[in-house]
């Protein structure tokens, strides 16, 4: 049964942290992977993780790096991962599949934003390709690993996602590359996904949800240029966050996604995308400040979507 998309009134908002909605959660014995979960939001919700008792697999494409930014934290274990090499993706789920463990909660968190025009794999635009493509594979590969009858798959998207629908015609941007509709069909993608999987997945147990973090300035933000980001009023000209801006700390950006994948309220649910420790509402006709998209959620267009990438990826569980 679908989950309407509404919001369920949790008690948690914009301003509630990964340890405020993890309070009173025990995660001892589940395990998490965690892409991205050495960086910016990622690393929040490693932390907040492990700290309720659960054990995180992180899968880096920098390990040197990863380690260092994970270093003190306990119940952490690292891999490596290049979520735009699907060589990388099936290496990596291959040992984690070869351990004969199972996982309690997939969150992809890892992604890349507003980037020069690149290409990766076999000429693949790189935002829908690393932000869609490889989790896609990924989690398709981790199937057989992702615990039947309560497992969650958590597919970190982004506002953005109003920027752009699906560009059925021409997905990896061969003419006309936008990095910001580029990044916004790579977050309506994230959202899709969720839709479809958790359509697939529901029967077994296995429920999936999209969200929009929230805006926080993390490495994410790489590839702006700081002139850009002074003149969308995100920062000040000595690199300073700009209060009006509403720009969430870590902490509190980390919460929904934490939230999606640990939370009872959420029980029975999936499907839905979800904004500030909450489901969303669907957007208002010309509002880009909250909300859902109807191209995002629209069940057709995430099982075309689905279609696409098994093809492109050559992987799909549920064939």
């Amino acid at each position: 049964m679908s989950t309407a998309q509404h919001k369920i009134g949790s008690g948690f908002d914009a301003h509630s942290t990964a340890d405020d909605v993890l309070t009173g959660v025990d995660l001892s014995g589940k395990l998490a992977i965690v892409t991205g979960g050495y960086s910016g939001l990622g690393l929040e919700t490693t932390r907040a993780l492990t700290k309720a008792g659960a054990r995180v697999v992180v899968p880096a494409r920098r390990p040197d790096t990863a380690w260092k930014a994970l270093a003190g934290l306990e119940g952490v274990e690292l891999d490596e991962l290049d979520l735009g090499d699907l060589e990388s993706v099936r290496a990596f789920a291959e040992r984690f599949l070869d351990s004969g463990r199972t996982v309690d909660f997939v969150i992809d968190s890892a992604g890349i934003m507003a980037c020069p025009e690149t290409r990766v794999g076999p000429g693949w635009e790189a935002q829908f390709a690393t932000n869609h493509l490889g989790h896609f594979a990924l989690v398709n590969r981790l199937w057989p690993a992702i615990e039947p009858g309560g497992a969650r798959v958590v597919s970190v998207s982004s506002r953005a996602h109003h920027f752009s629908g699906m560009r059925w015609d021409d997905v990896h941007w061969r003419t006309g590359y936008d990095k910001w509709q580029a990044y916004g069909q790579a977050k309506t993608a994230n959202v899709l996904f969720a839709v479809h999987l958790d359509r697939l997945g529901a029967e077994r147990g296995v429920r999936a949800f999209s969200l929009h973090p929230g805006g926080i300035l993390t490495p994410l933000q790489r590839h702006l240029p700081k002139a850009e980001m002074v003149e969308r009023g995100w920062i000040d000209e000595q690199g300073n966050a700009l209060n009006p801006s509403g720009f969430k700390s870590p902490e509190q950006g980390a919460a929904t996604q934490v939230w999606a994948a640990t939370s009872p309220q959420l029980a029975g649910m999936g499907g839905v995308y979800l904004e500030d420790c909450d489901i969303a509402e669907p957007a208002a006709d010309g509002d880009q400040s909250s909300g859902v998209r109807a191209w995002a959620t629209d069940p057709e267009q995430a099982e075309r979507l689905w279609t696409l990438s098994a093809e492109l990826t050559g992987v799909n569980a549920f064939a």
